[in-house]
């Protein structure tokens, strides 16, 4: 259904979650697409020559994938098959009591499999796989010369000349590097931010490392006049990054946000509350109604986007010796961009459609198509790119983009379909290429002890399948969380971030082996995991009445939150 077409309706009253799901209704319909309109630092690894590889298609997969979906449930993560034995809950991290305006509320799932019929089976067979002998068989000179290997610049080179492709076209150069600001040297507009990453999955110890980048509309990088201005973009930066990253602890309309260095005077607006105009300040407390400079028609929302902005996300391979451990190859290319805004009742509706859908045991469907991406229900799209079996990027199949949607849709932690922006490091030092080092162990807002400590005890290890041998060792000696280890990397400790989720430098290259197969395999909508022995705490197939047992044994929580508090002191 277009978004255009949703009625006016109260606000979605909060209300219990489905029972678990027992139909499925196979009517699927593909929508009419959206239209887009197409629109390194240093210290990355040195680029070795790739070899001669055949012709370069980048698009032929996706397209010749058209109308052919196996599980349209890929939504559904694979952390979501965890078995939970009544006493680990990863649950807690997504499905959370939700902060305005995301009306999601979806606590209940720590307590359910909520699934369709087709949910029901795990689809993702890869976490079940034992690649021990493969990843054994791979020098660690090959997986490093292959991680090392540059292939972004070829699909951008091979995207540039396409035809008749609609389709987000990779317009940042990563060779041109970033400035002091964290602008692309390119003159793109796209701006590095780095940012505490999200929990489990998403850490270096469990198989990958990222980077996001984002951009705003050109309205927003002009003066009122229509002239580029650096300072009118950096002030709509800050205004945006303190409403979706203040903490809403009070859920009321209160800001107070550290930003980078603006110039209030720009602008003719207060910002830092004090009761003047005029000079550099670098804390927003007061919210300005609307955005600045040529973008000044637009309303400034609470935990929400402006039509137009833009996200850049490479997740990338584990490369033990670089700094940052991030590989100079990308596993994926995530593209998203947000191209309506629905108003709050409209919002509301989308929401009570979910639920309406949870309750008839329906599969979701996603308007567009693989050659402009998926749309979700709150005005954004998003598009993939995957490596072929040559290690090239491709644009991703219709269920391969599926496996996206799940959590950019519809669950209760995210801020406006997102992750990476909220949790940003406020101020100068979150707006350069993504770093862990130097970033502490801190609490979510609202918490008061540091999150990655509530996670493995919430959790009992170090991901969603406590799978991650080397974090047992390291923090669970003995079966038991070695808390006082956990907090040196927390405010006062002597360690960063890194002690917590950096790998060794002989997980890294074998979990970097164990992706690798996939790739060779093509198996992705088997999974993307990098799995390093077969997974044990993970459901084949949801038997019975669908409780995880969390629930009986009163291990739920509805405190997660996807921002920090940052004003705990410690290092940035």
């Amino acid at each position: 259904m277009s978004l255009d077409a949703v009625t006016r309706s109260a606000p979605l009253p909060r209300r219990p979650l489905p029972s678990r799901r027992v139909r499925w209704s196979p009517a699927l319909a593909l929508c009419l697409a959206v239209s887009l309109a197409g629109c390194g630092e240093s210290n990355l690894p040195a680029k070795p020559v790739a070899p001669a590889q055949d012709p370069y298609e980048p698009l032929a997969t996706a397209y010749a994938s058209r109308g052919r979906v196996s599980n349209y449930e890929a939504a559904i993560p694979p952390m979501c098959y965890t078995k939970t034995a009544g006493t680990s809950n990863p649950c807690w991290t997504c499905h959370v009591d939700s902060a305005p305006p995301n009306q999601m509320h979806d606590e209940g799932l720590q307590e359910e499999y909520a699934f369709s019929e087709v949910g029901l089976e795990n689809h993702w067979k890869n976490l079940f796989r034992d690649r021990r002998a493969d990843i054994d068989a791979v020098p660690d000179e090959e997986i490093l010369r292959w991680i090392r290997t540059d292939n972004y610049a070829p699909l951008r080179a091979a995207l540039s000349s396409a035809t008749d492709y609609p389709g987000y076209r990779p317009d940042l150069d990563f060779e041109q590097g970033f400035d002091a600001q964290g602008f692309a040297n390119d003159g793109s507009g796209w701006r590095a931010l780095r940012y505490q990453p999200f929990l489990g999955t998403f850490w270096p110890t469990n198989g990958s490392t990222d980077d996001v980048f984002i951009r705003l509309a050109p309205s927003f990088r002009r003066e009122a006049s229509g002239r580029e201005s650096r300072d009118v973009y950096r002030l709509n930066l800050a205004i945006l990054e303190a409403a979706v990253g203040s903490n809403p602890t009070r859920r009321d309309d209160a800001v107070d946000r550290t930003v980078d260095s603006i110039d209030e005077s720009v602008a003719g607006i207060d910002l830092d509350g004090n009761g003047s105009i005029g000079g550099l300040v670098n804390r927003i407390r007061a919210l300005p109604a609307r955005f600045v400079g040529g973008a000044s028609a637009v309303a400034v929302e609470r935990n929400m986007y402006p039509r137009g902005v833009e996200f850049l996300h490479s997740v990338r391979y584990v490369d033990p010796d670089a700094p940052t451990l991030i590989s100079r190859r990308m596993k994926e290319l995530r593209y998203s961009t947000k191209d309506e805004i629905l108003d709050p009742w409209a919002r509301g509706r989308a929401y009570e459609k979910e639920l309406n859908e949870k309750e008839e045991g329906r599969v979701p469907v996603y308007r567009g198509g693989v050659d402009v991406g998926l749309g979700n229900a709150f005005g954004w799209r998003f598009q993939g790119f995957i490596e072929d079996r040559a290690g090239r990027l491709r644009l991703q199949t219709e269920e391969e983009h599926r496996f996206c949607m799940g959590c950019h849709s519809t669950i209760g932690v995210t801020v406006d379909s997102t992750f990476a922006f909220p949790r940003k490091v406020p101020g100068d030092g979150g707006w350069r290429w993504q770093d862990v080092r130097g970033l502490v162990d801190r609490p979510q807002a609202g918490h008061k002890e540091p999150e990655v400590l509530e996670y493995f005890r919430r959790v009992g290890g170090g991901d969603e399948f406590r799978a991650n041998t080397e974090i047992l060792a390291k923090f669970f000696p003995g079966g038991v969380l070695a808390d006082a280890e956990v907090r040196r990397a927390a405010t006062g400790g002597d360690r960063d971030l890194t002690h917590l989720v950096a790998p060794s430098r002989e997980r890294a290259l074998r979990l970097n082996k164990a992706y690798r197969a996939v790739v060779f395999e093509q198996s992705f909508t088997q999974g993307r995991d990098a799995v390093l022995a077969p997974a044990t705490n993970v459901h084949e197939r949801i038997e019975g009445n669908g409780e995880t047992e969390l629930g009986k044994t009163h291990k739920l929580f509805n405190d997660g939150r996807l921002w920090l508090d940052w004003d705990v002191p410690g290092t940035r």
